[in-house]
């Protein structure tokens, strides 16, 4: 099959799409399918290795106020139109590069398939509600009725969808992870023993994120743990940053807690699997990569019911605690207290369960079998929900 996955953008690296889009695509170019993703960005930083292509267009009104959000790209458009493609594959929504998709999918009578990628979560509605609504009476109501099936990472996305009122059918399958090697235990246990502990909570410093409850929570059990840090690592958005290190400084645990700056590749990677305990106080997530990216070190993990990985106690992972600062509170009191070996035995566990669950080829195997079913008919694989 010829398949095009089409995503606003691949160069913001925090974003859970920038890395989850390429790996998939890359995985069922892998598969041997012919796969290119389509985003806007620089037209120089277009490549292509075997099967796959990554190919990123120009942005045509990137200058102008309210227009640059929308992602106008007549290159982007005509290239999804002409690509010829058995199947189209947006991620994401209220931009242009969806309508293009869904433009080109009704044009070739080929099927169109749509990841929300978290965007139809109720928080996540609650965000720019009003440029929502009018985008969506002029383009995204239109995208939504092409939709030939959507893609859920769980099954709380499943849940937004049919709350949306989209009742097309849909195809539960989680994003998937790389689990890389881990470095001798020896080693590790030396590293932790020659500096302080610490939580990390990584990802974009943005209200929907939970993080002004986690420093709350931290207030409550900081001076039961001294030598504890906490962490909190990411980009700034619309000045989110400045007001956590405002609540940082009224709580007095400045000595305790940091604002740091993003950190990407290898170097994010030391940094998760150094940690001791990964945090994850939002709001609401359609999966959370920095939870499996976390698990797939062997660091165990604390996470709000705001994403789905109820999995975390079933699998002696880590825990998966309600919203509110007590009840993060009363995990991160729990975890810091455990001896370091038993948090070492929790963080192996969630990693042997990424193995078993989430390798990005099984995954793609499975999207794969939803288009071959979009294409050809039969029944549809025991993942879709219809």
């Amino acid at each position: 099959m010829r398949i095009i996955h089409c995503v606003a953008s691949l160069e913001n690296k925090a974003a859970g799409p920038s890395y989850s889009v390429p790996k998939l695509a890359q995985a069922q170019a892998g598969l041997g399918h012919v796969i290119s993703t389509h985003s806007l960005g620089s037209p120089s930083v277009s490549s292509a290795s075997g099967n796959y292509t990554e190919r990123r267009f120009a942005h045509d009104y990137a200058d102008v106020p309210i227009l640059c959000r929308l992602g106008f790209s007549g290159t982007l458009r005509s290239s999804i139109i002409r690509s010829g493609a058995d199947v189209i594959h947006a991620h994401g929504l209220w931009m242009m590069h969806g309508a293009y998709a869904a433009a080109a999918a009704r044009k070739a009578g080929r099927p169109f398939i749509l990841s929300p990628r978290g965007m139809l979560g109720a928080d996540a509605l609650r965000y720019s509600s009003g440029s929502k609504r009018a985008f969506g009476l002029i383009w995204q109501n239109r995208v939504n009725r092409t939709v030939t099936c959507y893609h859920a990472t769980a099954d709380s996305e499943f849940d937004d969808i049919r709350s949306f009122g989209l009742l097309q059918p849909v195809a539960v399958i989680p994003n998937g992870i790389e689990v890389p090697a881990l470095a001798p235990s020896s080693d590790a246990t030396d590293v932790q023993e020659k500096r302080a502990p610490y939580v990390l909570s990584l990802g974009r410093l943005h209200p929907k994120k939970g993080l002004d409850r986690l420093v709350a929570s931290w207030a409550q059990i900081s001076a039961d743990f001294p030598r504890w840090r906490l962490r909190i690592v990411g980009p700034d958005e619309n000045g989110h940053a400045s007001e956590l290190r405002r609540q940082i400084s009224s709580l007095r645990l400045s000595g305790s807690v940091s604002i740091e700056e993003p950190v990407f590749g290898e170097a994010k990677r030391e940094l998760m699997s150094c940690a001791d305990i990964f945090a994850l106080p939002t709001l609401h997530e359609n999966f959370g990569m920095t939870v499996a990216e976390s698990l797939a070190v062997a660091t165990p993990v604390i996470s709000t019911v705001g994403a789905p990985w109820r999995g975390l106690g079933e699998q002696k992972a880590g825990w998966w605690v309600d919203h509110g600062r007590d009840a993060m509170a009363a995990a991160l009191r729990l975890a810091l207290a455990l001896p370091a070996n038993e948090r070492r035995a929790m963080g192996l566990n969630g990693r042997a369960w990424m193995i078993r669950d989430f390798g990005w080829q099984a995954i793609a195997s499975r999207m794969l079998d939803v288009y071959s079913w979009q294409c050809h008919g039969g029944e549809a694989p025991d993942w879709v929900r219809l």
